[in-house]
């Protein structure tokens, strides 16, 4: 039996799911995509996440790789109608494509994009707010915070702001920044922070985030960056910010691994 690769481009609400890896214990999006999978496909079949998003991380763009049946080689359209059918209503795929041979939805990413949101304002605390943003209910300095942004585009090592452990023995800990920027949001209700880069170490994103609000909120000086994106630990580092502030927002893959129609 012939496989097809495919790429799915899923939304989820993290909230409650301890988040994207499979584990022994814990209701998590790649074993229900994998569930949904085996029922479709007939046999067990593996669903490989771009990005292993954390408890309470959400996801606008994540992308799934999974090797199709035959079956289904030639009816994408209804693929993806089943997937959607079948799949929990904290999980949506937005689109199914098609990919060439040797695609994989990890190793084949050029580079991921984060999204995270803050909210400055009292409204933020409501329960229909809170799960998806970081309730902050103060004002920040967005001067600072551009300030800080800056520093880090380019390559760096981040060790120091990251999570130290078994997930994040790398061969190395450098990535590269091409996008690094503060922006208000459009309701008018807090700033977003949108990250790009070709890697992410295990809660790079969330300790970012949490210097870069300490700076923002002068309970450290900006200075402190710098010498943050040249420590050997996280020893220094400012706690993370909350999880539900944080979107995996798109993922990029090379123009020639997508199939044609």
């Amino acid at each position: 039996m012939t496989s097809r690769p495919y790429l799915a481009v899923a939304q989820y609400d993290g909230a409650e799911f301890a988040g994207w890896q499979r584990q022994p214990d814990g209701r998590t999006v790649q074993a229900e995509f994998e569930a949904v999978l085996e029922k479709l496909m007939g046999r067990p079949t593996a669903a490989t996440g771009a990005g292993r998003t954390d408890t309470g991380v959400h996801a606008l763009g994540q992308g799934v790789g999974f090797l199709a049946s035959e079956r289904w080689a030639a009816d994408t359209a209804g693929l993806h109608r089943a997937l959607n059918a079948l799949l929990p209503r904290d999980i949506w795929v937005e689109r199914l494509q098609a990919m060439r041979p040797g695609f994989h939805a990890r190793n084949s990413a050029l580079a991921r994009r984060y999204r995270y949101v803050i909210g400055t304002d009292e409204a933020a605390r409501s329960p229909f707010r809170r799960p998806y943003e970081w309730a902050l209910g103060r004002p920040l300095e967005v001067t600072l915070l551009a300030r800080a942004a800056e520093l880090l585009v380019g390559e760096h090592d981040f060790r120091g702001l990251a999570a130290s452990g078994a997930r994040s023995t790398r061969p190395h800990y450098r990535s590269r920044v091409a996008l690094a920027e503060w922006a208000p949001r459009t309701d008018g209700a807090g700033v977003t922070f949108t990250i790009e880069a070709d890697r992410f170490l295990h809660r790079m994103v969330r300790f970012l985030v949490g210097a870069m609000v300490d700076v923002a909120l002068c309970r450290r000086p900006l200075e402190d960056l710098p010498r943050l994106l040249s420590a050997t630990d996280n020893q220094a580092a400012s706690p993370p910010a909350p999880p539900q502030g944080l979107y995996l927002e798109a993922v990029r893959y090379p123009a020639d691994l997508y199939a044609e129609a």
